[in-house]
Formats: C-alpha cells, sequence, structure tokens
C-alpha cells in the first residue's frame, strides 16, 4: 500500500503545471441524464408525444409528476449551460440519447473539462468515458457534477446542493481556478486469455441488448510468470475504468454463482459459491459496497440479545444505544476515494460443507489486486451498474488499482 501511495503522489506531481491556477476553461462538454420522459420516448419510438403520455396514463404512471421532473432537469440543464457560455466557453452538449455518437473519444478528448448533470448515474457515465485507456491517449480531462435535482437525489459524486442553487458562482470560481483537485481511484480491468479477444460490452441503462461503442485496446502477451501462475497467454485492459465498483454474478439473481479469486497474487486459490462478487473502490464505499456490508439496529440488537451475559447491565446499557453502534460500525464501512486498496465482498457467501475452500476464506477484505475465475454458467462483469461483458465458465480476470488511471475531479467548498 505505502508502494501505491508513493506512485499517486508521483503521478500528482507531474501534473503541478495542472493547479487550479493554471487551469484554462475554454471548453465544457456537458454530459445530461437520461429523464425517465425520454426514456418512454426511447422504449415507444412509434408513439407521438399524445399517444405515449396516454399509453402511461393507461398503465397507472403519473405521467403530471414524469413531466415535471423532466422539465425540472432541462430547466437546469440550460442554466448550466448558460453558466459556462456566460464565462466565456464554447459548450457542447450530450446525452444518454445520442450515446454512441455525442460521447466519442474524440468530443471527450475535445473538452477542457465534463460537466455531468443528473445524478451520480451520469457521473458515472461521464467517468467511463473520462478515461486515457478510452481516449487512447494520456490527457487527463477532469470531471465536475451538478445535481439536477437535489430534493431527489443525494449525489453524492456531485457538488454539494448549495451549488445546484447556484451554479453561475461554482462555473464562476472554477473559471477563476478557486477550487481543488480531488483524485478519485479507480478500478483497471484486464482480462486474462489465449487469444486477447474480449466480448462485446452491452449497455445495460437502456435495458435493451444494445451493443456499446467499442474501443480497442490493444492485446499484449502476458510475462512468464502471470502466464504460468493464471494459466493464460494474452491479457486485454478494457477501455472503461470503473469508479466505484466492479460486479460480477450470474445474470439471474436466484443462481448461484460459483467463482475462484486469488487475492494480491498469492499461490492460494479461494473457491466460493456465492450471490456475487463486489470488488469497490474508496468512491464506491459510499454505494453498493455500504449496501452489502451494512448492519441495522435490529442486526446488533440481536447480536446482543445471543449472548449468554444478556441479561448483564454492561449489555443492557449496550442494547439503549444500538442506532449508535450500527451508525458507527456502518460509518467504519466507507474509505477514502484515493485510497489505493480495492475490498472484495462476497454477497451471501455460502458457507457449509465444503464452502467456501478453505474455510477461513473472509467475505470480505482490503487487497491490492483480485483475480477472478469464472466456473458460472451465465453470467456478468458489470461496471459501475452500467457496463456489462459476458464472464462465464473458465473466463479470467485481474482487477487492481493504478495510481495513472485515477479519476481527475473538482471540489467547491
Amino acid at each position: 500500500m505505502l508502494k501505491s501511495k508513493q506512485l499517486l503522489k508521483q503521478f500528482a506531481k507531474e501534473y503541478a503545471n495542472f493547479a487550479p491556477a493554471n487551469f484554462q476553461l475554454k471548453r465544457a462538454l456537458v454530459v445530461t441524464k437520461l429523464s425517465r420522459y425520454e426514456l418512454e420516448q426511447l422504449r415507444h419510438p412509434e408513439l407521438t408525444r399524445e399517444q405515449l403520455e396516454q399509453k402511461l396514463r393507461d398503465r397507472g404512471t403519473d405521467v403530471e409528476m414524469v413531466l415535471y421532473l423532466h422539465n425540472l432537469h432541462k430547466d437546469f440543464e440550460r442554466r448550466i449551460v448558460q453558466s459556462f457560455q456566460d464565462v466565456g466557453c464554447e459548450v457542447k452538449l450530450s446525452s444518454r440519447l445520442e450515446f454512441r455518437s455525442s460521447l466519442s473519444k474524440d468530443v471527450m478528448s475535445w473538452a477542457d473539462v465534463i460537466v455531468p448533470v443528473g445524478g451520480d448515474g451520469t457521473f458515472l457515465l461521464s467517468a467511463n468515458r473520462a478515461s486515457p485507456l478510452f481516449a487512447l491517449s494520456q490527457q487527463k480531462t477532469p470531471i465536475v457534477g451538478f445535481n439536477s435535482d437535489p430534493q431527489r437525489s443525494a449525489g453524492r459524486l456531485l457538488l454539494p446542493k448549495y451549488f445546484s442553487e447556484n451554479p453561475e458562482e461554482a462555473v464562476s470560481r472554477i473559471k477563476s481556478g478557486d477550487f481543488k483537485w480531488m483524485h478519485r481511484s479507480r478500478i483497471r480491468t484486464t482480462m486474462l486469455g489465449s487469444n486477447g479477444k474480449i466480448p462485446e460490452s452491452t449497455d445495460l441503462f437502456r435495458h435493451t441488448a444494445v451493443k456499446m461503442e467499442q474501443v480497442d485496446t490493444a492485446p499484449e502477451m502476458l510475462d512468464e510468470h502471470m502466464a504460468n501462475k493464471y494459466k493464460a497467454k494474452m491479457k486485454r485492459i478494457l477501455p472503461y475504468l470503473a469508479l466505484n465498483e466492479v460486479f460480477i454474478g450470474e445474470h439471474i439473481s436466484a443462481r448461484v454463482s460459483h467463482l475462484q479469486l486469488v487475492l494480491d497474487h498469492q499461490d492460494l486459490v479461494n473457491k466460493t459459491k456465492c450471490s456475487g462478487l463486489c470488488v469497490s473502490t474508496g468512491t464506491g464505499s459510499t454505494s453498493w459496497h455500504t449496501s452489502i456490508n451494512r448492519i441495522t439496529s435490529s442486526d446488533v440488537d440481536d447480536l446482543l440479545k445471543s449472548l449468554p451475559n444478556s441479561d448483564s447491565p454492561d449489555v443492557l446499557r449496550l442494547r439503549e444505544n444500538v442506532d449508535e453502534i450500527a451508525q458507527r460500525y456502518n460509518q467504519g464501512l466507507l474509505f477514502a476515494p484515493d485510497d489505493p486498496r480495492l475490498c472484495y465482498s462476497i454477497r451471501e457467501q455460502i458457507c457449509v460443507g465444503v464452502w467456501p475452500s478453505p474455510s477461513t476464506f473472509k467475505a470480505r477484505d482490503f487487497v491490492q489486486s483480485v483475480f477472478i475465475k469464472s466456473h458460472c454458467i451465465d453470467a456478468n462483469l458489470v461496471i459501475d451498474g452500467s457496463i456489462s461483458y459476458p464472464f462465464n465458465d473458465g473466463a479470467k480476470v485481474l482487477l487492481e488499482i493504478c495510481p495513472e488511471d485515477a479519476l481527475l475531479t473538482i471540489a467547491l467548498d
């Protein structure tokens, strides 16, 4: 971990000339969310507006609320665009409706800053594309996100809610260099195999098997040690970096996922049957990672009641503070966005008979890297909940954090 932190510091020094005061803001790419109304339009392109709204009403949807939220977002979107134009910035607008063309590596490279407007999902989409692997260059394009509906969305990856009310102030401060840089670690996903081929990725957001734009990263030969250790000849790095997490599991959630894991390139192979594997960054620790591992006040109370001395004064005092105990435990699940470690979590690991193997295999732990081999039937590897690759029996992948892959974001107090 110390070596990784030193590499991250070294990498930050290389961008010393990218200090906030030296940041030149001339071109902004505004990436907007796909509203519920736009999603329905996408699903029913053959219907007129009147026909679509009638279909939604017949289905029981609150059309007035859907339209209200759609217009709320669009009004905010126009305000953000105008704020950047007011400081002399050229603006290009992109949305998930134009996923293939408008978020190409060319337009991502054009921008001085990428501005997701919406919620955390839109931010993650932008982060997937703001990748030196996706752009096939070493360009670092920073990201700053605005929450278009702070009353209904926490927006943990976005600027504080204050700037949703005052976006002009945020843009003015960015233009003048009055901000701080934040580095967020991301997961690099490397497929291992015999021929360097990777399956096509799928955009899960549309709820259809729409193939995403394919970006080619060159296959590379594995060195002799890695080739022998993981019984593979070649590797190929996926162009999309995970800001929150990589999830691996069966497509049908009711089916058991059968996986093998090697942690930190050790010689021990850990075998598990479970409901899937979630490998998280510090940024993602506030999201799915916490949802998987958090405990409730009832859990704490049940645990205390199970103690042999559950009626003792000390335990009874603890039972009076189960809310605080649960909160402190859950808060301890979080780790820093720039932490160079991964944290893997096994969902609902089967712990009976020969599973897991070895029996001491932890269901959650911090690691520098994790190798996974699939013995699944119809599984997927999913990056940040939106980009999916088939990951069935025999598929192999290495997940790790590389300091040079860190996402550069703009932070305002």
